[in-house]
């Protein structure tokens, strides 16, 4: 006996090249997010000096706060009818952000590396969330971007505080 198996079809307002450029959007974004998740976590576990319980929980904090992030963009993906990526050859070659592999600053070169990169997010938002709006006319995605962009904005004015 044969199983067929049929895929519901997404009609939700959007055509399929629509839902395809905002999915491409989706999964570079989620690379930056991984990338710059395992390099907060990566300061969690190696910040040292006297300010190392605060940071060691702070950079704690934020990475949870990135997990969930990383979830969210997974599901709005799959909620597009796309596959999440979800290995990290896929997020190396495709992030924006780049790794700094066997490279331990202290901690106020932690902190800088990572408001850069949460500004570098912001700024690169700004721009997909426009695209997705203007070219691919999901506004459902461009709400969520702009979401997402407000939790960067918050976790770099804590960063930057810090650095004050």
């Amino acid at each position: 006996m044969e199983v067929t198996v049929t895929t519901p079809t997404i009609d939700i307002g959007l055509s399929k090249d629509s839902r395809e450029g905002t999915i491409k959007i989706l999964r570079v974004l989620l690379a930056d997010e991984y990338i710059l998740y395992t390099k907060t976590k990566n300061y969690h576990w190696n910040v040292t000096g006297s300010d190392f319980n605060e940071l060691h929980e702070f950079f704690g904090k934020q990475y949870e706060e990135l997990d969930d992030i990383v979830d969210e963009i997974a599901e709005r993906i799959r909620q597009l009818g796309g596959y999440a990526t979800g290995t990290l050859t896929e997020f190396i070659s495709t992030a924006r952000i780049k790794e700094e592999p066997s490279k331990y600053p202290d901690a106020r070169g932690m902190l800088s590396n990572l408001l850069s990169d949460h500004e570098h997010i912001i700024r690169s938002i700004r721009v997909d969330a426009d695209m997705v709006a203007d070219e691919y006319h999901d506004m459902g995605t461009n709400d969520f971007l702009i979401g997402i962009m407000q939790k960067h904005e918050k976790m770099a004015w804590m960063l930057r505080a810090y650095l004050e």
